[in-house]
């Protein structure tokens, strides 16, 4: 059977394997007896990020703010409404293809290449398949081995995340729920992907399986020279696990930038908002205490201008009149805010080293 556990790897600086350009994904809103259509959801409203191969980008919002429609676009679960999804496949020298516009039989290839880890292991198994037939599926669906062949390698994967393979006879009832994120991450890994969306993977479990999880995570993107998308709402778990980080909100990224850099000097509000959120080890340690008050605004009816400076507290007349466009103000941050130059905004890293 020709999927192996080991990748050889590469160079991996600026080599590029997914690039996202205005990405939209708009959900119709429909009324009446014939379901005519009154407006849209934009769940996501012209996104552009980019992500190396050997990279981890953390996708960071809160609930509603699209991260998961992002993922799910990318892996093309849903088609995309406007905008481009480059990615670069296995062949040497290839160039990145535009994933979007493709159909079915022109997706296979890159199918295997680009897996999604589910967020909640208690609805992403089927309770009526044993783990070996539910680890084995995408090698079935994509004719790869003989039976023997396919079996030997669910032992491979479940000895690759930490299960014995005499397991895969029993059913996901049987598991707890880290043991289940482990064969869902089985599952994602049986095609020997490149990237992998991993969308909220250990927000459904204990915080003393999440770091399990997240360290095996670590441990098999060296390994395999894997490429994650990590989409979460938890800023220190992205922290943990992500080299760069986008700040998403209603459908828009609001700020980039490297890991270490946007928590110890953000420069977008809601960044510093969420911030303020992520609970600090040392009690005794100074931090700035505020809470973002009002609601999420709707995606459907987003306010005029920035659609954060309803919740702003440095929000002027400005604010509420031109939306700002996501630019560059250094190496490697971006951020969409009419003063982000004159802010002076507070981390959750200050004076600390790592």
């Amino acid at each position: 059977m020709a999927q192996s556990t080991e990748r050889s790897t590469g160079p991996q600086a600026g080599d590029r394997l997914l690039e996202v350009r205005n990405l939209k994904k708009y959900f119709p809103i429909t009324k009446g007896v014939f379901s005519r259509v009154h407006g849209y959801v934009k769940a996501v409203d012209g996104v552009s990020f980019s992500i190396d191969r050997g990279d981890t980008l953390g996708l960071v919002g809160e609930s509603g703010c699209g991260k998961t429609t992002i993922g799910r676009v990318i892996t093309r679960l849903y088609p995309a409404t406007d905008g481009k999804i480059l990615f670069r496949g296995s062949e040497v020298g290839s160039n990145m293809v535009d994933l979007a516009p493709l159909n079915r039989t022109e997706l296979l290839p890159y199918r295997r290449e680009m897996q999604i880890i589910f967020q909640d292991p208690f609805t992403s198994l089927n309770p009526r398949k044993t783990i070996l037939q539910i680890v084995s599926e995408p090698l079935r669906i994509n004719k790869i081995g003989t039976k023997q062949e396919q079996e030997e390698r669910v032992a491979e994967l479940l000895r690759l995340v930490g299960l014995r393979p005499e397991y895969m006879m029993r059913y996901p009832h049987a598991f707890s729920g880290g043991q289940r994120q482990r064969i869902g991450v089985a599952r994602a890994l049986a095609l020997n992907p490149r990237f992998i969306v991993a969308d909220e993977p250990v927000s459904a479990l204990d915080v003393s399986v999440q770091a399990q999880v997240l360290n095996l995570l670590k441990s098999l993107q060296k390994t395999l020279d894997l490429t994650y998308l990590f989409i979460s709402h938890d800023l220190s778990v992205v922290k943990h696990v992500s080299s760069r980080i986008a700040v998403m909100y209603v459908g828009k990224l609001v700020e980039t930038g490297g890991s270490r850099d946007l928590f110890v000097q953000p420069m977008h509000p809601y960044t510093e908002a969420l911030l303020a959120s992520v609970p600090q080890p040392d009690p005794r340690g100074q931090r700035n205490q505020f809470t973002l008050e009002g609601e999420v605004a709707d995606p459907a009816n987003p306010p005029p201008g920035c659609c954060f400076h309803p919740r702003c507290r440095y929000a002027e007349s400005i604010c509420a009149q031109e939306e700002p466009l996501l630019r560059e103000i250094g190496a490697g941050r971006t951020v969409a805010c009419h003063f982000a130059e004159q802010l002076e905004l507070h981390g959750a890293l200050e004076g600390k080293s790592e």
